[in-house]
C-alpha cells in the first residue's frame, strides 16, 4: 500500500452522450410538419408532455418538487402538474453559476434550447462525469442518489426537447420508456492530480470475503500554512462503505496521536474491536468523505473549508464485502485548494451524531433526536449517514416559523443523497434539527450503535457558515 501527494492535473473532458447524438441525428432527418415522430407506433393517444408529467415527473420528482417543500423552494422549482409547463420554460434557473452561464431551465428551441438547458444538464446522467468534472457549481444531478432516470425516460425527453418542448403534441415514441437501463457509474477510475492542492491514494489492499474490514492511516503535518479547501474528489473500487477524512483536534496529547503512514486496523484477528486503534478517534473532528463510489463536491462561491497549518489528516476506509470471495479496494481523493483572499465565509462542519439508541429484534423501530444551535447557521449541505437497517432518514426543523419542515430525507443507505441548499437553510440561536430514522431489524438480537454495516448508526453530516 502507498500513499502519495500529487500536483499535476489533466481535466476530465465532456462528452455528449450517445442519446443526445441519436437524437439531433433523427430529429435533423425529419421534414414533416405533422406533430408526431414518423415511422413510429404511437398507439397512445397522450400528448408527449403529459407522458412526461406523468410518468416521468409525477414519479421521481413532485415527492420533492412540490409547493412549500423545502428542496422546491430552495430550487425554484415546482413540477406538479399543475405548474410544471410554465415552471420550466424559458424560465432563468435559480442557480447563479448556471444563470451566469447562459442557460435557462428549459427553452422551446429544439437542438439550440438543449444546449442550453439546466434541466438537462441536471438529468442527464450519461454525460454525468461532464457534470461533475467541468461544473461542479451546479448541484447535485437529479433525481437525488444514485438511481437515476432510466436511459429511455431521458431519451424520450430528449426527443420532446429536440421538438421544440411542446405542449401538445404526440413528438416522441412511448416506446422509448420500455427501455428500463440506467447509467451506471463507472466502477473505479484513477483521478489524475489537481494543478493546485493534494492527491491522496490508498493503493490496492485486499477485502476478504464475508466481512468488514476498515482501518485508519495517518499522515501528519499536511501543511505548513492554512490550506483552504474549495473542492473535494474521491474515486473508489466496488464494495467500498465510506471514505472519510478527519483532522484531530486540540485537545489530543501527543503521547496519544497515532503513528503516521501506518494502518490501523478496527478489528482484531478474533473479531473484537481494537481499541489502540479507537482511542484517538474520541478526537476526531470530521472533514470530507463520501459513501459514493465518486463524489466530486465544491463549495459555494465565496466558501471553503479551512484546514488549519501543521493539521495531518487522519484517513478512514471501510469496505463491506457480503461476497464469498475477496475483493480488492483502492481510493483516490483530491483536494482542491484556493487562496485565503478567495473566500468570504469559512466552512464550519456539522456532524449531529446519536450513539445511543436499541433497535429491538424483529422491530420496525423509529428514533427521534433534536439537537439545537446556541448561534445563527447558514447551511448549505446534508447528508446522512446510517447501516443496512435503515429505511427512512428524514431531518426536519426545530423551532421558528418553518418549525416541523423536512429539509432533508433518505431512503438509501448505501449512497446517501448530498443535498446542496442554495440559498442555505437558516437557521436562528435557539432553533435546531430533528434527525427522524426509521429501522427495520429484521435480526433475532436487537441492535445498537456500532461500525460494522450490520450495526447501525444515526448520523448527519453536512457544513455552514
Amino acid at each position: 500500500m502507498n500513499l502519495y501527494f500529487g500536483v499535476q492535473i489533466q481535466n476530465m473532458k465532456g462528452y455528449y452522450p450517445l442519446v443526445f447524438l441519436l437524437s439531433v441525428l433523427f430529429i435533423s432527418c425529419n421534414n414533416n410538419e405533422d406533430d408526431s415522430v414518423p415511422g413510429t407506433s404511437n398507439n397512445s393517444k397522450r400528448d408527449t408532455w403529459e407522458v412526461i408529467q406523468t410518468e416521468i415527473w409525477d414519479v421521481n420528482c413532485i415527492s420533492c418538487h412540490s409547493a412549500g417543500n423545502t428542496f422546491a423552494t430552495q430550487s425554484d422549482l415546482v413540477l406538479t402538474s399543475d405548474v410544471a409547463y410554465e415552471q420550466l420554460i424559458d424560465r432563468d434557473p435559480k442557480n447563479a453559476a448556471a444563470k451566469a452561464d447562459g442557460l435557462k431551465l428549459l427553452g422551446n428551441d429544439g437542438l439550440a434550447s438543449m444546449q442550453k438547458s439546466f434541466l438537462w444538464e441536471k438529468i442527464n446522467a450519461q454525460d454525468r462525469e461532464h457534470f461533475y468534472s467541468d461544473h461542479p457549481e451546479y448541484g447535485s444531478q437529479m433525481p437525488l442518489g444514485p438511481t437515476p432516470l432510466t436511459n429511455g425516460e431521458l431519451e424520450y425527453i430528449a426527443e420532446w426537447i429536440l421538438k421544440g418542448a411542446p405542449k401538445t403534441g404526440i413528438v416522441a415514441d412511448e416506446v422509448l420508456l420500455e427501455d428500463t437501463s440506467r447509467y451506471q457509474t463507472p466502477l473505479f477510475f484513477r483521478l489524475d492530480s489537481p494543478d493546485r492542492g493534494f492527491q491522496f491514494h490508498i493503493d490496492e489492499f485486499q477485502v476478504p470475503a464475508n466481512t468488514d474490514y476498515e482501518f485508519f492511516y495517518y499522515l501528519p503535518a499536511i501543511s505548513n500554512e492554512d490550506i483552504f479547501i474549495k473542492q473535494v474528489e474521491i474515486s473508489m473500487r466496488t464494495g467500498s462503505h465510506h471514505f472519510l477524512a478527519y483532522i484531530f483536534d486540540n485537545q489530543i496529547s501527543a503521547s496519544l496521536l497515532p503513528p503516521a503512514n501506518t494502518i490501523r486496523e478496527v478489528y482484531l484477528s478474533n473479531g473484537n474491536y481494537n481499541i489502540t486503534t479507537l482511542i484517538p478517534t474520541q478526537y476526531h473532528e470530521f472533514v470530507t468523505g463520501t459513501q459514493w463510489p465518486f463524489m466530486n463536491y465544491s463549495y459555494p462561491e465565496g466558501i471553503a473549508l479551512r484546514l488549519p497549518a501543521g493539521k495531518g489528516l487522519d484517513l478512514n476506509s471501510h469496505y463491506a464485502n457480503k461476497s464469498a470471495s475477496p475483493i480488492t479496494g483502492e481510493v483516490y481523493m483530491n483536494i482542491h485548494t484556493v487562496e485565503q483572499n478567495e473566500v468570504q465565509h469559512p466552512a464550519e462542519i456539522l456532524q449531529l451524531n446519536n450513539q445511543s439508541f436499541i433497535l429491538p429484534a424483529n422491530k420496525v423501530t423509529t428514533i427521534e433526536k433534536t439537537y439545537y444551535f446556541n448561534e445563527k447557521r447558514h447551511i448549505f449541505q446534508l447528508f446522512s449517514h446510517a447501516h443496512e437497517h435503515m429505511t427512512e432518514f428524514q431531518v426536519l426543523v426545530k423551532g421558528g416559523d418553518n418549525d416541523g419542515e423536512l429539509v432533508y430525507v433518505s431512503y438509501d443507505w448505501e449512497h446517501p443523497p448530498i443535498l446542496e441548499l442554495d440559498p442555505p437553510l437558516v437557521l436562528e440561536a435557539d432553533q435546531g434539527l430533528t434527525l427522524k430514522v426509521t429501522y427495520d431489524n429484521d435480526e433475532d438480537v436487537d441492535l445498537s450503535f456500532g461500525l460494522r454495516s450490520s450495526d447501525e448508526m444515526m448520523i448527519l453530516f453536512g457544513a455552514y457558515y
